[in-house]
């Protein structure tokens, strides 16, 4: 895994060790962010949340690309660990923020991220769930992008939110959610 454009491009990842995480795959981030650049034009200033986290890859390569801020949670040791790694190796310790925890043990929001990544485990139904959860507690702006990637099987529907593109990728399908105006 390596960061694919910015400052980082081309720099390493460290992948979590063990099966427990299930990173996203370079394709997949390249159609991603690819997605979100025609969308948002650029990633200067955002503040964005990477959760279900792994080895921060979506919000290492938000913060390569001029992101001001990122907020990482995810709540597998190893993961946690490998995350660390990444952000010293990126020396981005003073714009990242380290939750870990579950995604779902998040309490009230204190600020809003422009961009939301959820990269939950496959078949699960977690991001939608997570998504509602984090809705009812003030997480989601009404300008608010937010990506959900599951298996090509899942699908991703939550009240209150419009699907505003669907593209797979390798064994992944990518979703990108605004708020219902």
């Amino acid at each position: 895994m390596r960061i694919i454009a910015g400052d980082w491009r081309g720099r390493k990842l460290v992948a979590p060790q063990g099966d427990t995480t299930r990173p996203t795959a370079d394709r997949a981030r390249e159609t991603l962010f690819s997605m979100l650049v025609s969308r948002l034009g650029s990633f200067e200033g955002l503040y964005v949340a990477d959760l279900f986290a792994g080895s921060g890859a979506l919000g290492l390569e938000a913060l390569s690309r001029g992101a001001a801020r990122a907020m990482f949670v995810e709540q597998d040791a190893n993961a946690v660990k490998a995350l660390r790694a990444n952000i010293a190796t990126f020396d981005a310790k003073d714009r990242s923020d380290v939750r870990a925890s579950s995604v779902m043990g998040l309490g009230p929001a204190k600020e809003q991220p422009d961009l939301i990544f959820m990269d939950p485990p496959y078949d699960t139904g977690a991001g939608s769930v997570a998504l509602d959860k984090l809705n009812r507690l003030g997480w989601i702006a009404p300008s608010a992008w937010i990506s959900i990637e599951t298996s090509r099987a899942e699908t991703v529907e939550v009240k209150g939110f419009e699907v505003d593109a669907v593209r797979d990728s390798g064994k992944a399908r990518l979703h990108l959610l605004r708020p219902a105006g």
